[in-house]
C-alpha cells in the first residue's frame, strides 16, 4: 500500500552507496599516481616532450639493473686477495641476492601492471618484470647507496655523487615510463630498510666459516 515503508536496501547496496572514507582516499591516491606518472614520463618514447633524452635514461636504466651488479660483485669476488674485502663484497652479493628475490615475490604478490605508456624494451627482463609495484630498480638503489656510503671511505664529492646516482636511478624510472611514482617511492623505503636487514644478517668468517673457505 502507498502507507508502507519501502523495503530496507540489501546490506552489500548500503555498502556501495556508502563507501568508506578509507576507500575513496586510496581511490584518490591511485588517481593522482596514475596522473602524475603519466605526466611525468617524459621519457617514455621517442616522441615524447624529453624524447631526445630517452638514451641517456636507457643508460641509468642499465647502470641500476641487477644483472651488472651482481656480475660485477662476483668478479671482484673472484679478484679480491683481502680478506676484509671479500667481506664486504661477498656480503654486498648476498644483499643484492636477497634485494632480488623479495622485490620479485612482492611484484609476483601485487601484480600491478606497468603504466600503459611503457615501451616493454627494458634491458633484460623476466617473468615477474611484466609487474610494476615497487621499482626494483630503485630498491636496488636505495640499498646499495647504503651500503657504499657504510662500508666504502669515500671523499665528500663521491659521497654525494653516489646518493645522487640512487636518486636519479629511481627518477629515470617514472620519466621513461616504467613505474609509477608510488612504484618508486616505496622501492626507495624497501630498499633504505633492506640494508638494516642485510646489517643485521652480517655474514663474516665467525658467522658463516663455509662461505668464506671457498674463497
Amino acid at each position: 500500500s502507498g502507507g508502507s515503508a519501502a523495503a530496507p536496501l540489501p546490506e552489500e547496496d548500503c555498502m556501495k552507496l556508502n563507501p568508506s572514507f578509507l576507500g575513496i582516499a586510496l581511490s584518490s591516491l591511485l588517481a593522482i599516481d596514475l596522473w602524475a606518472s603519466k605526466r611525468l614520463g617524459v621519457c617514455a618514447g621517442e616522441g615524447s616532450a624529453w624524447g631526445s633524452a630517452r638514451p641517456l635514461m636507457k643508460v641509468i636504466e642499465v647502470s641500476g639493473h641487477g644483472i651488472p651488479w651482481l656480475l660485477g660483485t662476483f668478479y671482484g669476488l673472484c679478484q679480491s686477495d683481502s680478506s676484509a674485502a671479500r667481506e664486504v663484497l661477498l656480503n654486498l652479493l648476498f644483499a643484492l641476492l636477497l634485494d632480488l628475490v623479495l622485490v620479485a615475490a612482492v611484484k609476483g604478490l601485487v601484480k600491478r601492471r606497468r603504466p600503459t605508456h611503457n615501451k616493454m624494451d627494458m634491458f633484460v627482463t623476466i617473468s615477474v618484470d611484466k609487474y610494476s609495484f615497487p621499482s626494483g630498480h630503485a630498491t636496488r638503489a636505495a640499498l646499495v647507496c647504503r651500503f657504499v656510503l657504510h662500508h666504502l671511505v669515500l671523499a665528500v664529492p663521491l659521497r654525494v655523487l653516489v646518493v645522487l646516482w640512487a636518486l636519479i636511478v629511481g627518477i629515470s624510472r617514472v620519466m621513461l615510463g616504467r613505474h609509477n611514482v608510488t612504484d618508486v617511492l616505496f622501492g626507495l623505503l624497501l630498499g633504505y630498510a633492506l640494508y638494516s636487514v642485510v646489517e643485521y644478517c652480517w655474514l663474516s668468517p665467525l658467522s658463516a666459516p663455509a662461505l668464506f673457505a671457498l674463497w
